[in-house]
């Protein structure tokens, strides 16, 4: 009786379109797992990247130094060296084209600013949307399995004369693996995408407090 309940063994003698279900949510969760991997290396790197500009932006204050350094790639570039090379370079060229015009100076540089931040916010947040569909739509999908398996145990009980514990119990365990499949792929995508949403959160906060801090400085200096 336990080798008949054994995880593979009713895998193994599930129906088709159970077993069709199991793998569809075995690859979500494959999907889930490289998709959270991937993730954590691209925002641990984001985070770097962005202290360390801060640190040099900060630190050299050299604004036309450091924006001629990363534009010849001799500072480690970012999602914020992106932003501020963005806003640095519309500065200039509109200090060119209108000298004297502040205001126009500063709009050219925040819409820059701007548009460079929705970019790097849009590469940052990609397939986090994958994230939040599997761990809503898994369990769901688990579920069809699992009463599709139960119905299938139940039709079988037709063609025996008396039912028993143990003609019952391996139909509806091969069943119940589909939602604890499903549980098994929903769970840490919900978890990561929980804790990435919350991370991008603090990025997209730094990055806005970074474009106004700059605008301020810009500001100082095209006066």
């Amino acid at each position: 009786m336990h080798s008949e309940l054994s995880i593979l063994s009713l895998i193994a003698n599930a129906s088709l379109l159970v077993q069709l279900v199991m793998g569809l949510l075995l690859l979500i969760s494959l999907g889930s797992w490289t998709t959270i991997f991937r993730k954590i290396f691209q925002l641990r790197s984001a985070r770097a990247a962005t202290e360390q500009f801060e640190g040099d932006f900060w630190r050299d204050r050299d604004l036309s130094g450091l924006f001629q350094q990363i534009r010849d790639g001799k500072r480690s570039s970012g999602s914020l060296a992106r932003i501020f090379e963005a806003g640095m370079s519309e500065f200039l060229k509109t200090r060119q084209q209108k000298p004297g015009d502040v205001q126009a100076m500063l709009d050219g540089a925040r819409r820059s600013m701007r548009a460079a931040y929705q970019r790097e916010m849009d590469a940052i947040e990609a397939n986090l949307a994958f994230l939040a569909s599997a761990g809503s739509v898994s369990p769901y999908i688990g579920l069809f399995g699992t009463v599709w398996g139960i119905m299938n145990a139940f039709r079988g009980l037709s063609n025996v004369q008396q039912a028993t514990l143990a003609s019952v119990a391996p139909g509806i365990a091969e069943a119940l693996v589909a939602t604890a499949i499903g549980l098994f792929a929903a769970i840490p995508a919900v978890v990561a995408y929980n804790r990435f949403a919350h991370d991008i959160d603090r990025l997209s906060t730094r990055f806005d407090t970074f474009i106004d801090e700059f605008l301020n400085i810009l500001q100082r200096q095209a006066r």
